[in-house]
């Protein structure tokens, strides 16, 4: 393979890149083990980012009534969520296959808390034989269908905590999620007719902020509206919490927002139970995905890299995000090439990355897209008919596996063939 002459940079001529090459999530060797003994590509998760995570985010908020439940959405591995249940944290759920996950993790139904929307009669009536019984609910709509699912129902409810999913267009606007706070007394109405109260508020931000005031300055708003329900108990502030992909820009600052939040709470005149539900900001840079390279090609002075996984692997990027940052494992790169990175399928749009900075590549190394610890797995897909990879644990040296990889078999799995 002949390189062109003309590099983007000369690494030995800056010592910048030169701290970016390093900065890997963990060693050439371990991570060429990894590949020799799994197969690749491979989903890979280091314990102790994520427990580092954990703490991080526990240690920023000082209130004293605080409970933490892990958006699960983000990442639905069992072993995983494990992790978080050993820290003292509970499980948020958007669905009911999320609160599946935590049950078969090990979390209790009280330990789970659900914010979602749109429940069929049948997923209404699973939530409560499950045992969840904090339900932030959507809808006069989902109110109303709680008031049927009662009245057949012949568990106890007794104990089951509602909340409402905040819509108000002052604080966000265009949003699908919640109730305005011009229904609350048709919520509360609705309520007491099943023997419950309104005694929570549940405020979503949406997806991937990172800047921190667009959470600290509605803080007021956001209790004042609280304070309308006679019932106030808790406060759901949500998640919606960001992550920086790209690691040179802006990042949630979890301490500015934890001490702004305290303060505010600890000046109520009823103490207020405080639930955070983080997801991607918790997640995501435990996450590595490594592939091999199986193809190399030059346009001009730019780098054509084929690897054996595919965006299927990644978060949907109209959704969650395009960018993840992509290394190498090359010892000693003389050079940078501008860099297209693309999977294994004839998808026209099947970038992994674009005009990334990477040394020239040959067949057989190593890449790793680095923070899909979220959205990675939980949203990858068999488009074009690629199997799923594996998922392993990685705690410090030693590593075992937490998902089996897929095979082809299912593709055909449910389907009736004649």
């Amino acid at each position: 393979m002949t390189v062109p002459a003309f590099p983007l940079i000369n690494i030995n001529d800056d010592m910048t890149e030169i701290s970016q090459i390093q900065n890997r999530p963990f060693s050439p060797q371990l991570a060429n083990s990894l590949l020799s003994y799994y197969g690749s590509p491979l989903y890979v998760y280091q314990s102790d980012l994520l427990n580092h995570s954990i703490s991080h985010i526990t240690s920023s908020i000082p209130y004293a009534n605080t409970f933490f439940q892990f958006a699960t959405v983000t990442n639905g591995n069992t072993e995983l969520l494990k992790l978080f249940n050993s820290q003292g944290w509970g499980v948020h759920a958007n669905t009911p296959g999320d609160i599946y996950l935590g049950l078969k993790a090990g979390f209790s139904g009280e330990k789970i808390v659900y914010s979602g929307s749109n429940l069929n009669p049948e997923e209404m009536a699973q939530v409560l034989k499950w045992g969840v019984r904090t339900l932030n609910l959507d809808s006069l709509s989902q109110l109303e269908l709680l008031y049927k699912i009662h009245q057949s129902f012949s568990g106890d409810l007794s104990s089951l905590k509602l909340g409402l999913r905040l819509n108000e267009p002052k604080l966000i606007k265009d949003s699908r999620i919640g109730v305005q706070p011009q229904e609350f007394p048709e919520a509360i109405k609705i309520a007491k007719s099943i023997g419950l109260k309104i005694q929570g508020l549940h405020f979503y931000r949406g997806t991937g902020t990172n800047a921190t005031q667009a959470f600290t300055q509605i803080i007021d708003d956001v209790i004042e509206i609280g304070k309308l329900l006679p019932d106030w108990e808790y406060l759901d502030f949500g998640g919606g919490f960001g992550y920086p992909y790209h690691h040179d820009k802006i990042a949630f600052d979890w301490h500015e927002f934890g001490q702004e939040l305290s303060h505010k709470l600890n000046k109520l005149s009823k103490a207020i139970k405080l639930i955070i539900e983080p997801g991607r900001a918790v997640i995501a840079n435990c996450g590595t995905l490594l592939a091999k390279v199986v193809s190399v090609k030059w346009q001009g002075n730019k780098q054509i890299i084929g690897v054996d996984t595919t965006v299927g692997n990644l978060s949907v990027p109209s959704v969650h995000g395009g960018y993840r940052k992509i290394i190498s494992w090359q010892e000693k790169p003389q050079s940078l090439w501008l860099t297209d990175v693309c999977g294994n399928t004839t998808y026209s749009r099947d970038y992994l990355g674009k005009n990334c900075q990477l040394p020239a590549l040959e067949i057989d190394d190593m890449i790793g897209i680095l923070d899909v610890g979220a959205y990675g797995y939980a949203m990858s897909s068999h488009f074009l008919h690629r199997p799923r990879p594996a998922e392993v644990l990685l705690d410090k040296e030693s590593h075992r596996l937490i998902r089996k990889r897929e095979d082809y078999q299912v593709l055909i799995d449910n389907q009736i063939l004649a």
